[in-house]
């Protein structure tokens, strides 16, 4: 049995211009051990997807409907006695941005120190003991020194590894990263990978990265779903996706990657920007913005193809070349 299964779920934000559905039936499953990738330009709903799972969506925000099950249990529905349980022990987050994540006005220590004394049955004297050795798992020098500083102290790569070390501190069975390099150096971002890797091997945790950025997805990850407009427009295994992109959103994101097979070559920028959700197209959300669009694109949504049992896209273009394969010949849309 998976250890997250999330089925068609939907949440949206209640606003005085209408409802922005911000995750439009996403379902996925995560296995223990696992690094599950979520990949999308900003406003494509992976962000707001984890939010969802932790259940810590603003007062506009709502889960309309879905499914969300950790090790069998239903969090949807389940009262915030339920989530305190889940948050911190069994689910953690690293969000975006270390230095606005992190409080100015408290110690490194005092911060640290408060999730487990939270989230564990630990007494001060044993939480600081803790929150020394998380400091330690993470690489941090000088441990009791950085546990007196505050956060403006600290650089921007030591930031995010406190707070990598406050999201592990419970042992937690997954962890939710979103976007743990922004604003990280390439070196650091490099130092911040390999250090999260190299914990999930040891702690044996599953992690689900959420990220713009394939080269971090091609390096890290076990699975892959491509994100856009609120909903899933393709997912499967990370080979199948970056050596086999059935989706026309997919492929321009790979476009625009700079690597080996495009040294010395203009990248091609995906045209035009993303989907209103407030004004969402009748058809494929993407179809405005795709050299390929046919005019199914832009009357129907597409229905989710498999491309095998790994693999699954919603574009019309599969549908149009497994007519064409079974056919022999030429099928227009």
């Amino acid at each position: 049995m998976a250890l997250l299964e999330v089925r068609d779920l939907h949440t949206s934000f209640f606003t005085d211009a209408g409802e922005v559905k911000a995750v439009n039936g996403v379902s996925f499953s995560l296995e223990k051990g696992k690094i599950l990738g979520i990949v999308g330009e900003s406003g494509s709903g992976k962000s707001v997807t984890s939010y969802s799972i932790m259940q810590i969506l603003s007062k506009a925000g709502k889960i309309v409907s879905g499914s969300i099950k950790l090790d069998g249990q239903e969090l949807i529905g389940a009262n915030e006695k339920v989530m305190k349980t889940v948050r911190g022990n069994k689910i953690s987050i690293i969000f975006q941005d270390p230095m606005t994540s992190l409080n100015p006005t408290y110690t490194i220590g005092k911060q640290l120190m408060e999730a487990i004394l939270l989230h564990t049955d630990r007494d001060k004297k044993q939480a600081h003991a803790r929150a020394v050795e998380m400091l330690k798992l993470v690489n941090v020098n000088e441990p009791e020194k950085r546990m007196k500083q505050y956060p403006f102290e600290l650089s921007g790569g030591m930031r995010q590894r406190v707070m990598i070390a406050m999201a592990l501190a419970c042992e937690p069975d997954i962890l939710i990263a979103d976007e743990p390099t922004t604003a990280l150096d390439v070196t650091i971002q490099a130092q911040i990978l390999e250090l999260m890797k190299s914990l999930q091997k040891e702690l044996g945790m599953a992690i689900i990265l959420i990220t713009h950025d394939l080269g971090v997805v091609a390096q890290m990850c076990d699975e892959v779903i491509v994100m856009y407009a609120g909903s899933i427009c393709e997912q499967g295994t990370a080979d199948e996706i970056f050596y086999n992109p059935c989706h026309e959103y997919t492929k321009g994101l790979l476009k625009s990657l700079p690597g080996k097979e495009n040294t010395g070559k203009r990248l091609e920028p995906i045209n035009g920007s993303p989907v209103d959700l407030l004004n969402m197209p009748k058809g494929c959300a993407f179809a405005p913005r795709c050299n390929a669009a046919m005019k199914i694109c832009i009357k129907n949504k597409p229905d989710t193809i498999a491309v095998n049992n790994n693999h699954h896209a919603r574009c019309w273009i599969n549908v149009k070349n497994s007519l064409t394969a079974l056919q022999g010949g030429d099928s227009s849309a």
